[in-house]
């Protein structure tokens, strides 16, 4: 069995569905055919032209990055633009390229699990967790001759699935009662007689987003001329997809340890690790968040957490961070804080493909900073 791209699509939009992507956000398949056969892909944060080099170099059919390649509006991709060229490179070469970014950043898990992996700690939840998917409950009486047609309709419009179990429901039975009105056509009783039937009270959660579809197999599967239902929206609840992570250490250590630990875990890169606190600190609790977490500062602050570890930040944020007393920071390179994902990424492509579909983890240096000069010791500054 060979498979094709649109497989190795489907199992990453499985793993990091693309409604969790941010409305600014450019994810998805750039430029592949679904139909072409692939044989090996290539896993890397950023869509460079180096990366390009190494998955052509490496007859890779499929490019997975986590950066998307046309973030802005796009109106053309001309050979001699920059990206546009990697474009035609990718196409003339029969290759695709699919990116997962703020979906990844937002799935469980994402980006910020594999760097909470990459450090040791043990994951409890997301820094910020997003809204779990809004749900119905529907409930019907149904003869009960016909309660398992109508529930298996109901079940394939997609009602009943609760996590990884389908045709979930609750029934219970009774005695339903009704007098056909003139004009109607009963399926059971005359009009203008009561009518008692023994029924079977079928109660089933749905995606509400499923509401049309459910209610339309109700409709063509009951056999009751006007079926009575009820329909409930349940109220919001929090889901373990969001921002950013917070897990624990096995056992606490100093900040200046636990930087060293930051240090051996990710790539190296020319910007390095660095932290702000007290070196002597001791860090157990500790929040992630893959990229730059600057929007995350005050949730950490907030989260109970005694180390926040991201990317990207800025001097006066970190500054009035600590000098309110907040945890201690671990800056890290971009870069650096995101490639953890590529192995997780390349997990789900091998669970859902393993056996036809070679993959292979970019670990060329993409950081955009390539010089980490030593400054002389003992200078003072004023």
């Amino acid at each position: 069995m060979t498979a094709n791209l649109g497989d190795v699509v489907a199992a990453l939009e499985g793993a990091y569905p693309p409604a969790l992507a941010e409305s600014w956000d450019a994810v998805g398949l750039v430029c592949g055919d679904p139909d072409e056969p692939v044989r090996r892909v290539l896993v890397a944060v950023d869509p460079v032209a180096e990366v390009v080099d190494e998955a052509l170099d490496g007859d890779a059919q499929l490019l997975v990055t986590h950066h998307p390649l046309l973030l802005r509006g796009v109106h053309g991709v001309p050979a001699d633009d920059p990206k546009g060229a990697l474009v035609h490179r990718l196409v003339r070469a029969g290759a695709g390229l699919f990116c997962a970014h703020t979906n990844a950043d937002r799935a469980d898990p994402g980006v910020s699990d594999a760097l909470a992996a990459a450090l040791g700690l043990t994951v409890a939840g997301p820094m910020r967790a997003a809204a779990a998917e809004p749900l119905d409950v529907l409930a019907v009486a149904v003869p009960v001759d016909d309660t398992a047609r109508v529930l298996d309709a109901l079940a394939a419009a997609g009602a009943g699935q609760v996590g990884d179990y389908s045709h979930g429901a609750w029934t219970v039975e009774g005695t339903g009662q009704f007098v056909p009105q003139p004009g109607a056509s009963p399926t059971v009783g005359r009009v203008g007689e009561r009518e008692r039937v023994a029924e079977t009270r079928v109660e089933m959660v749905l995606p509400r987003r499923r509401r049309g579809e459910v209610l339309a197999a109700l409709r063509a599967a009951h056999p009751y001329e006007q079926p009575a239902y009820s329909l409930h929206e349940q109220a919001e609840t929090l889901s373990t997809r969001g921002l950013g992570r917070i897990g624990e250490l096995h056992a606490a250590e100093p900040l200046g340890a636990f930087a060293d630990r930051v240090a051996a875990a990710l790539p190296a890169t020319a910007w390095g690790v660095r932290a702000a606190g007290d070196p002597h600190r001791h860090i157990q609790r500790v929040a992630v968040c893959g990229g730059a977490g600057d929007p995350l500062l005050a949730t950490a602050g907030a989260g109970g957490v005694d180390a926040f570890v991201t990317a990207d930040l800025r001097h006066h944020p970190a500054s009035e961070h600590v000098e309110a007393g907040g945890p201690a920071l671990v800056d890290v390179a971009h870069w650096a804080s995101e490639h953890p994902w590529c192995e997780q990424a390349a997990s789900v492509i091998v669970e859902a493909l393993g056996g036809t579909v070679d993959v292979l983890v970019s670990y060329r240096r993409t950081d955009p900073w390539t010089i980490g000069a030593a400054q002389p010791t003992g200078r003072s500054t004023r």
